[in-house]
């Protein structure tokens, strides 16, 4: 990493401003920029500014690989130190109970994948670039959101698991890490409570979704923690 360097991280996700977390300073990226030491002790000095790193947040709303690609890439104006991208979620919800819609679309993830990870490669030789799989707030069910709105799609978690191997092959094709959000999150959504709740600090720390597919506060926190990991495992 380069002292006072850029530290861009592309998360199409709303882990942005961490405005469903609880508030700015709370979204997975600010996190792993700068620690909330009151609210995190034990993570104090844990942080990338903490080594010098300047921090630019470019995730949107709703964002799909493509996006990343178009939009989000192109703001990068300099050779970044870290990155970090999380894509592919928003592009199989897209496909949501198709199972052939599936395939198409984890296809494409790649596709874009390919050409952000040859970019940043080419901008900067010395970039530390995380991916993350895509978690799974069923739990590997097939269903989520609350009883009376219950959405099921039996071929769910294998289209997951899928795109989540797509995901781990483009990163060793690269040399990226891999921040293996999805099993960090197995066992923190439907089997732990309703993660279609809305606090973003609900009472049980083990719930770690709100809005059935964002992660609330902790589970800003453990994506914090994967990326953190992946950074500092060995290549």
């Amino acid at each position: 990493m380069t002292r006072g360097g850029p530290f861009p991280v592309a998360t199409p996700w709303s882990h942005r401003a961490g405005k469903r977390q609880g508030g700015t300073g709370w979204g997975a990226a600010s996190l792993l920029h700068r620690n909330r030491d009151a609210d995190f002790p034990a993570w104090a000095g844990r942080d990338l500014a903490s080594a010098g790193l300047k921090g630019l947040v470019l995730a949107g709303d709703g964002a799909r690989a493509a996006d990343v690609l178009e939009h989000q890439l192109p703001l990068i104006k300099e050779p970044p130190a870290v990155v970090t991208i999380t894509m592919g979620g928003n592009d199989l919800l897209t496909a949501w109970g198709d199972d052939a819609a599936a395939g198409a679309a984890i296809g494409e993830v790649i596709e874009a994948g390919e050409v952000i990870l040859a970019r940043l490669g080419a901008a900067g030789s010395a970039s530390r670039i995380v991916i993350s799989t895509v978690y799974d707030p069923s739990d590997g069910t097939g269903s989520i959101g609350p009883a009376e709105l219950m959405m099921s799609w039996p071929g769910g978690p294998a289209a997951l698991g899928e795109l989540n191997a797509a995901l781990a092959g483009l990163a060793a094709r690269h040399g990226a890490a891999v921040a293996d959000v999805h099993a960090r999150f197995l066992g923190h959504g439907v089997t732990a409570g309703d993660p279609s709740q809305l606090l973003p600090m609900p009472a049980s720390r083990d719930l770690w979704y709100r809005e059935t597919i964002e992660p609330n506060a902790w589970g800003a926190d453990q994506i914090r923690r994967t990326w953190w990991d992946a950074l500092h495992t060995p290549s």
